[in-house]
């Protein structure tokens, strides 16, 4: 590696402290993720990195040892994770930290991937194979069993939907791509040649800037070619959002220091409705965990207030319901229950479900569906520490809920043939290909039950509220979302918030949403950016540990 610098090189960022520069790109990275997501802290995303590209470059020609080098870095990814993601603490204290502390070693693993690539297969492979990494993680991100993609470098862009209208063909992964690419083309500009990318342009800076330029310029154009020419698609139907405003800490569960019985609970709930209900409505939607008695499914027909929601359907004909609920699930035996079951002598193998349920009118059948992207740490367990914990005593509840792995897509009530629902529950409006298979499976709404209050009035669930902008772009349906408190609202198929209702009072909204039966690209083929980079990412690893080592191995014999 080169051992000098130039001019450049020597000045401006170069000239910073490591943990400044550490600390620079933090601040920077963040500016996706601010405090109220606002599009004009955006811009930051596309020099977020080049702290971190400036502090990797110095470190390099400093001949700086391994544990420098990651401790620098760390230090960067820990900051970052800190300042976007506090709030899950107010959930959970032991999950915020582990947000915060275990995802931010993660995110150091492609980054020394990259360290070591661009260390066997020079500048060139180096950077080159620096975004490839990073997407690739980004994919495992979104599927293993620790699963947590709130910081998904795409995700960024939620609070400026109409840059990304391009999403309904890439996905939020594709915003990653972009923000990589401006970045790279933008520390190459900067800091030309001299060892930094055999692609940088040398000379006036109106030429190294070009790339970097139209990098941001080119699909600004085309998001907004998109966006204006854009038509809502589908025939409509009225739908009613409801959110009683229930402290989960104080008020929501049984045990809190002002519980509300939950026959009032109901009745809250019944009484708001009521209220914007009107003879076109077709559908109502309340929140996550409105009825929380932990129903058995076996018997969930004769409970009592099964039984009231019927009773007030049955007064409101043509109207279907669609409401968040705690299930459980029995087996008949062990072979029968699933891997996250647990038993009791009395009660035999079960699972507890946060769950919905669906009523298409006063007399069907209830339908239900079982969240399946459960929150780390709080919701699931990986099975790795699930069968450790089994068998320590912790006061509390221990386990995963139960799940299920297909998307159900609720039956369309007599009243609106075109009305299929898709209920999603809280966490999992951040999974892009996710609710794609909602769509795929013929839903022609989103249906987005959730519990904002757990994280205060934090930032967490304004950004929770942008991330399902990004999700209508990239399915082209509109979302009708109902909060215990939090925003309840609806969101177009442009990402547009069109009815957004204060958070912290009891309120409903209404709405004439649109039902579009047609697929985008990114619905109908996924995730390819990221499957891409994985089978690229594997490629690389092969080529720099594997044939680069037998290649020095020959030259040492």
């Amino acid at each position: 590696m080169p051992t000098t610098t130039s001019t450049a090189r020597t000045s401006g960022l170069f000239r910073l402290r490591t943990p400044v520069l550490a600390v620079l790109g933090a601040l920077l990275l963040s500016g996706g993720w601010a405090p109220w997501p606002t599009a004009w802290l955006v811009p930051l995303l596309f020099v977020g990195w080049l702290p971190y590209l400036v502090m990797e470059r110095k470190l390099t020609l400093e001949g700086a040892r391994k544990g420098r080098v990651f401790a620098s870095t760390y230090l960067m990814l820990v900051l970052w994770n800190a300042l976007t993601t506090w709030w899950v603490s107010y959930a959970q204290l032991a999950a915020g930290i582990a947000a915060v502390v275990l995802n931010a070693l993660l995110m150091c693993l492609p980054l020394m991937a990259f360290r070591q690539t661009k260390k066997r297969l020079g500048s060139r492979w180096g950077y080159l194979s620096l975004p490839v990494y990073w997407i690739a993680f980004e994919q495992l991100h979104l599927h293993w069993d620790i699963t947590w993609p709130w910081l998904t470098l795409g995700n960024g862009f939620a609070a400026a939907p109409q840059w990304v209208q391009w999403y309904e063909y890439t996905g939020f992964l594709g915003g990653s791509v972009w923000v990589w690419a401006v970045n790279l083309l933008a520390f190459w500009a900067w800091f030309g040649r001299g060892g930094v990318s055999p692609w940088a342009v040398d000379g006036p800076a109106r030429f190294r800037w070009a790339a970097p330029v139209l990098a941001v310029a080119v699909p600004l154009f085309i998001s907004t070619l998109i966006g204006r020419s854009y038509v809502a698609k589908g025939p409509t139907a009225e739908v009613v959002v409801v959110q009683p405003n229930l402290d989960p800490y104080v008020e929501k569960f049984e045990g809190g220091p002002q519980f509300v019985p939950y026959d009032e609970q109901l009745t809250r709930l019944m009484s708001i409705s009521d209220q914007k209900l009107t003879p076109e409505t077709k559908l109502i939607l309340w929140p996550e965990t409105a009825l929380e008695e932990a129903y058995w499914e076996n018997t969930i027909e004769s409970h009592p207030k099964i039984r009231r929601v019927r009773a007030w359907l049955a007064r409101h004909p043509g109207v279907a319901l669609l409401t968040g609920i705690t299930t459980v699930t029995s087996y008949p035996s062990q072979a029968a229950a699933s891997e996250t079951a647990r038993y009791r002598d009395d009660l035999g193998y079960y699972d507890y479900n946060n769950a919905a349920a669906y009523f298409a009118d006063a007399a069907a059948p209830v339908a239900l569906y079982h969240k399946s992207r459960l929150v780390p740490g709080v919701e699931k367990i990986p099975p790795i520490l699930s069968s450790v914990l089994k068998n320590i005593d912790l006061g509390g509840f221990v386990g995963s809920y139960g799940s299920q792995t297909e998307r159900t897509v609720f039956a369309a009530p007599a009243s609106a043939p075109a009305l299929r629902v898709a209920p999603v529950i809280c966490y999992e409006s951040i999974y892009g290909d996710f609710l794609g298979e909602y769509a795929r499976n013929g839903a022609t709404l989103l249906g987005l039950v959730t519990n904002d209050a757990w994280w205060h009035d934090s930032p967490g669930y304004r950004q929770l509220l942008s991330y399902g902008q990004l999700r209508c772009i990239e399915t082209r349906r509109d979302l009708a979302r109902s909060a215990n408190t939090g925003f309840t609202g609806f969101i177009n198929q442009k990402g547009e918030i069109t009815q957004r209702e204060p958070a912290w009072i009891p309120t409903a909204s209404r709405a004439a949403v649109h039902l579009n039966t047609e697929t985008t690209f990114y619905v109908r083929f996924g995730e390819l950016i990221g499957r891409g980079a994985q089978i690229a990412a594997v490629l690389l690893l092969v080529v720099a540990v594997v044939v680069v080592g037998w290649r020095r191995k020959r030259l040492a014999v």
